[in-house]
C-alpha cells in the first residue's frame, strides 16, 4: 500500500499547524517500528518546522508562488526515497491562492503515484477559519480532509461555529474526521521553537521531569488523535 501525503494547513497564521506537523513527524517516527518520513516546508519565510527537524528527517523547500515550484515538488516527491515514505506537507499561510492556481498539478502527480493525499485542517473558532476550509475543499478534489479543532482555542464545545455547521456533516459524509488536537504547555512550544529542537529531544533525557511528563502526556493524545484518522 502506497504511503500517505499528509498536506497540514488553515491557510491562516497562528492557527497550530507547524506545531500539528511537529506532531505527526513525531508520531511516524515513534512507530516500531519506525517510519520514514520525509517534510516538505512551504513556509520559506519561515521555516519552523524545518529548523526543529532539519537534522532528523530529509526535507525539502519548494517554492509555491510559482508553477516552476509545484513541478519540481512533484518531481522531488517522485524519486524512489520519498516514493518509500510518508511525507508531511506543512502548507504556508494564505495558500490557498496557489492552491486554486497550481495545486492541480500536484494532485494528478499523486494521482499517478497513487499516493493517497489527506489534509489535516487546523481550525480556531472563528469564521473565517470556516470560509478557508471551504475554500481549500473546493480546489483539493480527492483529498481526503479531517477537521483539527486547536484545544489552544478551547475546549471542543467551544468551536460552536463548526460544531453546527453543514461542512462538517458534509466533511465527515466524506470520510473525514472532526478531532480535538490537545494543547502542548507554553513552556514546551517555546523550546520547540525558539531552541529549533525535535519533540523527543523536547521530553528526552536531560530535560526537567516535569517538561518529559507533560511531552510524553502530549504525545499519547496526539497518538490516539492521529489513530481517529487511520494514521
Amino acid at each position: 500500500m502506497s504511503l500517505p501525503v499528509a498536506f497540514v494547513g488553515g491557510n491562516k497564521g497562528g492557527v497550530g499547524k507547524s506545531l500539528a506537523s511537529m506532531a505527526l513527524i513525531d508520531y511516524w517516527l515513534s512507530q516500531k517500528p519506525a517510519k520514514p518520513v520525509f517534510l516538505v516546508e512551504t513556509d520559506t519565510s519561515n521555516p519552523d518546522v524545518a529548523h526543529a527537524y532539519g537534522k532528523t528527517v530529509p526535507h525539502y523547500l519548494p517554492q509555491i508562488s510559482e508553477r516552476d515550484g509545484w513541478i519540481d515538488l512533484v518531481d522531488k516527491l517522485d524519486e524512489p526515497e520519498q516514493r518509500k515514505s510518508c511525507i508531511v506537507v506543512n502548507l504556508a499561510s494564505q495558500s490557498n491562492g496557489f492552491w486554486e492556481q497550481y495545486g492541480s498539478i500536484l494532485l494528478t502527480g499523486l494521482q499517478e503515484m497513487k499516493r493517497p493525499a489527506i489534509c489535516l485542517w487546523l481550525i480556531n473558532r472563528q469564521k473565517d477559519s470556516l470560509e478557508l476550509l471551504a475554500e481549500f475543499r473546493d480546489m483539493a478534489a480527492g483529498v481526503k480532509i479531517h477537521v483539527v479543532r486547536n484545544a489552544y482555542f478551547g475546549e471542543e464545545r467551544k468551536f460552536e461555529l463548526y460544531n453546527g455547521n453543514a461542512l462538517r456533516g458534509e466533511i465527515e459524509g466524506e470520510g473525514g474526521k472532526s478531532v480535538t488536537f490537545p494543547e502542548l504547555a507554553d513552556r514546551i512550544t517555546d523550546r520547540l521553537y525558539t531552541e529549533r529542537m525535535t519533540v523527543a529531544e523536547a521530553g528526552g533525557k536531560g530535560m526537567l521531569l516535569g517538561s518529559q511528563a507533560e511531552v510524553q502526556r502530549w504525545q499519547r493524545e496526539c497518538a490516539a488523535v492521529f489513530a481517529q484518522m487511520g494514521l
